[in-house]
């Protein structure tokens, strides 16, 4: 092994192709439901609320898909991003594992979420689209939508959970700064959002929610499209540059993992660094590969797989996924980007294949661990990114344990310099660990749509 701390790509070896794990599935994915018939649904359905590109990714098996050349131009303003093995933090755990991580914090919006928010905006931008509606959680996704719109002209309205909203400030502020409008979501702008504040004036929100707004927003403009930060395979398929560029970085380092790490809300950024390594998994390699997520919303590890709305109005087609069902309000804890009631279909397919791990933390031990990652390895982690320090700290004090080394290899996703009150709140003692209401669960789960 060598010395060397960061693993570099030179932008020569910047991915030209995404990564589409559909392609090799032993199992394909059940389809996309309309909700009126209850029959699968074909590009025409999906038409008024994304571009036909866009599209034809969402349902594409071809294994790899061409990057275009204006969104790798735009990705080398910080891609490739670095590969880095915390040494420190080894010597500060006293395990003989090799820790490395993948840094997506690198990225003008501070997090992975523009390798999807750049092709994106091009793609809409191409079609002659001149506004684009999304939601965001704790407003990674917000602020990555708002930057790639600004590069490309288009005008974007951001619904933000309220929870997010009021707790990160600074967000709301990194999205105006790019040119974005943000709304705190329930809002009153569109029907959805009014149904949901006569039934609960002071609702927190739910990314669900969100969807619900920007949908109907999408859905009745003719000049604006939808965008979606995570859950739908074309989401997925673009954070792959990730592990592609993980990939080839581990091979620089001498190195291979035993276990791949990240964090998962809607599955964005654990498909960007897992899949390429899934593909190596249904090859043979032998790693492990774990999904974490928090366990005041945890979709794989408590929801029930089955078919259901993405979004709380109803306004979605279904999806077969892991769900705690699309009415289930989580509680408002820090980590914005996890409160999301389902799972990517393509993660809570492989995770029914067996093919993949989930575990579920609470909030103030996962802070405790990005802590001990801050003040060895000098990076603040964003609250959802430390769910996946909290398991790659865990993976390393078990081989500590067993006096046997392995490799680790975690995504993090994202830097918390707009994230430093959830900090505060840690350190003040004000942060408790949330738990979600059973009866609640269960009255969601039991909405759930029949289908067949």
């Amino acid at each position: 092994m060598s010395d060397i701390t960061k693993y570099l790509l030179p932008e020569e070896m910047l991915p030209k192709a995404w990564y589409n794990l559909a392609a090799d599935l032993p199992v394909p994915l059940a389809p996309p439901l309309h909700p009126g018939t209850g029959q699968p649904i074909g590009p025409d359905d999906l038409a008024p609320i994304f571009p036909m590109a866009v599209i034809l990714q969402e349902v594409s098996t071809e294994r790899w898909i061409d990057i275009p050349e204006p969104v790798r131009e735009v990705y080398r303003l910080w891609r490739p991003s670095p590969l880095v093995r915390a040494r420190r933090l080894e010597k500060a755990l006293d395990t003989p594992a090799r820790i490395y991580f993948k840094y997506e914090g690198v990225s003008p919006a501070g997090s992975h979420k523009p390798n999807t928010a750049v092709p994106q905006a091009f793609y809409n931008k191409h079609e002659g689209v001149k506004r684009l509606s999304t939601e965001t959680g704790a407003g990674q996704w917000g602020s990555s939508l708002a930057f790639a719109g600004s590069l490309f002209g288009l005008e974007v309205e951001v619904f933000m959970v309220k929870i997010s909203y009021e707790q990160k400030p600074y967000r709301r502020a990194l999205m105006e700064t790019y040119g974005a409008k943000c709304i705190p979501s329930p809002s009153p702008l569109t029907a959805s959002g009014r149904a949901i504040l006569e039934r609960d004036p002071e609702s927190n929100g739910s990314l669900g929610i969100a969807i619900s707004e920007a949908v109907e927003i999408a859905a009745g403009r003719d000049d604006t499209k939808y965008a979606l930060g995570s859950v739908l395979n074309h989401v997925c398929l673009h954070q792959t540059v990730i592990g592609e560029e993980a990939i080839r970085q581990m091979e620089m380092a001498g190195d291979s993992p035993d276990v791949v790490i990240a964090c998962t809300g809607g599955g964005s950024n654990f498909a960007g660094l897992a899949f390429p390594y899934l593909r190596e998994k249904l090859k043979g390699a032998a790693l492990r590969v774990v999904a974490v997520e928090p366990a005041s919303c945890p979709s794989l590890t408590r929801g029930t797989y089955a078919y259901d709305f993405g979004d709380t109005g109803h306004l979605t087609p279904l999806v077969r996924m892991h769900t705690l069902g699309s009415t289930f309000m989580p509680p408002g804890s820090h980590a914005g980007g996890l409160r999301y009631h389902g799972m990517a279909p393509i993660v809570s397919h492989v995770k029914e294949l067996g093919l993949i791990e989930a575990r579920a933390y609470h909030q103030t031990e996962c802070f405790a661990a990005a802590v001990t990652f801050a003040r060895n390895e000098g990076i603040v982690p964003a609250p959802e990114s430390s769910h996946a320090v909290k398991a790659a700290v865990d993976e390393a004090l078990v081989a500590k344990a067993e006096g046997k080394p392995r490799t680790i290899l975690f995504n993090l996703s994202g830097h918390g310099h707009f994230d430093m009150q959830a900090y505060t709140d840690y350190f003040a003692g004000k942060l408790t660990d949330l738990a979600y209401d059973e009866g609640e669960l269960a009255r969601a789960l039991h909405g759930l749509p029949t289908v067949g």
